[in-house]
């Protein structure tokens, strides 16, 4: 393989400059400032604050609703992350089946993934709205009272169908490249060897698509935690306090809304190393499992 050779040896590092600029104003800075006012009572209008050490770390962590809070994210994260990989890969595995109008198929499919986060929450919240919505009537049909932001179920529920229509066409989209990466002469082999089309897939589709299904996975829990922001906003905002909500809407509800800019900062630190240490554990227990060819 051929080496590319740079005849100045700061070229390279000045050509990642804007990454790295872009990396340690948005997302470096920003914790180590989170990290330090974590430790501090924090005056909402900017004008200083009084160090409290592990104060707002202890009043999280002391909080019932904050566990209350934790419970609804792990419960959201698991049902947002299995549903959209489960579907997508349903949908990408029949459209790769198809052999005429393929593209038109494939584009309905997809076009979803355009919409941005807060305009699908809307048009999910149109969906199943108590007046106007169509889900409303169905769920009545079979004796199901829905009421959106009244309910907790029900607004958990809308939260996750949105969360996960808004996901697939990601999903499906890469799910369907690596179905058709796979050799057309290993899928003949494959076919001869095996006749029963589920054992197929298990078998050897399946462990093929392990590397585009692992990371699927990473982006999919990072979504489910902290993309679907605009989803909960637009389906709680000015609803009853019960509401559910997620970790990364109560940080901001907390820290904009009620100005404790302190305990904010604690419960996104402790997001932080939950993150970091679910990353890890994906990564060491979960990769090994994953084959790539």
């Amino acid at each position: 393989m051929k080496r590319v050779q740079f005849s100045n040896i700061g070229l390279p590092y000045l050509f990642l400059l804007p990454q790295l600029a872009v990396i340690v104003i948005f997302f470096y800075w920003p914790s180590v400032q989170a990290v330090h006012s974590s430790f501090y009572l924090e005056d909402p209008f900017g004008f200083g604050g009084s160090f409290v050490g592990l104060d707002n770390y202890r009043d999280v962590l002391a909080s019932s609703e904050y566990f209350r809070i934790a419970r609804f994210t792990v419960v959201f994260t698991i049902l947002v992350t299995f549903l959209s990989l489960a579907l997508a890969l349903l949908l990408a595995v029949k459209a790769d089946a198809v052999l005429h109008g393929a593209g038109t198929y494939k584009t309905l499919l997809m076009w979803v993934y355009a919409v941005a986060p807060p305009v699908a929450g809307l048009i999910g919240v149109m969906f199943f709205d108590q007046h106007i919505g169509p889900f409303v009537e169905v769920a009545a049909f079979f004796g199901w009272e829905f009421k959106l932001g009244l309910d907790y179920f029900d607004t958990g529920f809308t939260m996750v169908v949105i969360s996960v229509w808004k996901q697939i066409p990601y999903n499906f989209i890469l799910f369907l490249s690596g179905l058709q990466a796979i050799p057309k002469p290993l899928r003949e082999a494959a076919a001869i060897d095996c006749r029963s089309g589920f054992r197929r897939f298990r078998t050897i589709i399946l462990p093929l698509l392990a590397p585009t299904a692992f990371f699927l996975l990473i982006i999919n829990m990072t979504y489910a935690l902290f993309d679907t922001f605009g989803i909960v906003d637009v389906v709680v905002k000015d609803k009853p306090a019960n509401s559910p909500i997620t970790l990364v809407y109560k940080v901001y509800m907390d820290g904009f809304r009620g100005n404790d800019i302190g305990g904010s900062s604690a419960q996104s630190v402790i997001l932080m190393f939950v993150v970091f240490a679910l990353t890890i554990f994906q990564f060491r227990f979960i990769e090994r499992r994953v084959h790539y060819g």
